[in-house]
């Protein structure tokens, strides 16, 4: 079988991904992220919880301390039934602020999109900020996405998100580059054309009216029948877009997380971000082309890749020459690893978030070992109704620039 122009194919995805998206951005330039500096509309931020244990307490806390008028701030934490003392611990930090937070709990375990809708029918504020339990928010994160809803049909702004261990082992600095790729750069297309079509559940702020707009459909997801609890996050983005709405990313809105640093937390994370992937694709596809025609193209062609790559691989298995597979990944990652190093943006990240560009080669087998395995294996456990939480704490953030 000839693979040039398979190679083509993902040559050109990379190419639309990298060089496109820019070209978009320098071409944009201070219109690709405008602001307003008078919009201060009320926000509560809803934080859904399942098994996170005392970190919840520390997360509550830094939410409370957040740049913004306190008047105009609450918190409401959302406990999916969890079966450690994370309840216990989201109350006794209620308790210190009672006129800010509050705490629900369903009546069973429902999921996490359920929970947050939940939250969003208590609450009357204008804008919802969703917040992953096992994050801390960076003071100012709320004052810089509220400044991007610059248009009434400015539906979500999401913000980025920043690795609080990068240096702890050779794979939390492989993701740490990882991360920084796919918010720096990744995404400049979809972000150009206002179309991002998956904002992070870390830390994104919606108008509340939209997404009670949107809740019949968020509430009865499912696929022949089976309930979808995973990639929540993703296809609300995707519903958002489908309804007509903006969508948006700013760097200046960041959160802290710590990545997986082993290979069982690792690969259970890509297998529930491929399952999200595989999901989200299929059923996109009937509204692909109401999508921007960049925006669509793009979309369908990572759809196209992710099915195609595990064949490719599979391939070169049989004809005994995947170690030049490999070899190219290398040269790839390579390159794009000079790119991370000497970037403006990494230039200006303290420390304690850079690390050495040569970690992020670990990628050349990481990548399509997740592709060959994961990809399949995501298709056959689409039924999955885990919250698959990454079982760890809260963290302490530090400077970024």
């Amino acid at each position: 079988m000839d693979t040039a122009p398979v190679f083509l194919f993902i040559l050109l995805v990379f190419a639309n991904r990298y060089v496109f998206g820019l070209y978009l951005k320098l071409v944009k330039g201070r219109r690709f992220d405008e602001t307003t500096s008078t919009y201060e509309p009320t926000v509560t931020i809803v934080v859904p919880l399942f098994n996170e244990g005392r970190s919840i307490y520390d997360t509550i806390l830094s939410l409370i301390a957040l740049d913004y008028p306190r008047e105009k701030l609450s918190v409401t934490v959302v406990d999916d039934c969890s079966t450690d003392d994370s309840y216990d611990w989201a109350c006794r930090a209620a308790a210190l602020h009672p006129e800010q937070v509050q705490v629900l709990r369903n009546p069973h375990n429902m999921g996490k999109r359920k929970g947050i809708n939940h939250a969003v029918r208590e609450t009357h504020a204008e804008i919802v900020v969703s917040v992953d339990s096992d994050v801390l928010v960076d003071p100012r994160a709320v004052r810089e996405l509220v400044a991007r809803f610059t248009a009434p049909d400015i539906a979500a702004v999401g913000g980025r998100v920043h690795v609080t261990n990068a240096n702890e082992n050779w794979l939390s600095r492989m993701q740490t580059i990882k991360y920084f790729f796919g918010q720096e750069l990744l995404k400049n297309l979809e972000r150009s054309l206002q179309s991002v079509m998956c904002l992070s559940g870390c830390l994104t702020a919606y108008r509340r009216h939209v997404l009670l707009e949107l809740e019949p459909i968020l509430e009865d997801r499912n696929v022949f029948g089976v309930p979808i609890k995973y990639g929540e996050d993703r296809f609300l983005t995707r519903q958002i877009v489908k309804a007509g709405y903006r969508t948006l990313l700013t760097l200046d809105a960041f959160c802290y997380t710590k990545a997986p640093t082993t290979l069982t937390a690792y690969f259970n994370q890509q297998l529930r971000w491929k399952r999200s992937n595989v999901i989200d694709f299929v059923c996109g596809l009937q509204h692909a082309w109401r999508l921007h025609p960049l925006v669509g193209v793009h979309y369908l062609s990572m759809f196209a890749l992710l099915l195609v790559y595990p064949f490719i691989i599979i391939m070169h298995l049989q004809n005994g020459d995947f170690v030049p597979l490999i070899a190219f990944h290398v040269e790839l990652l390579g390159l794009l690893a000079v790119i991370y190093h000497f970037h403006p943006s990494t230039r200006r990240l303290a420390p304690q978030f850079r690390v050495h560009p040569i970690w992020f080669l670990p990628m050349a087998v990481l990548m399509p070992t997740a592709y060959l395995i994961l990809t399949p294996l995501g298709l056959f456990t689409l039924h999955s109704s885990s919250w698959e939480t990454r079982g760890h704490g809260a963290v302490v953030p530090g400077k970024i620039s």
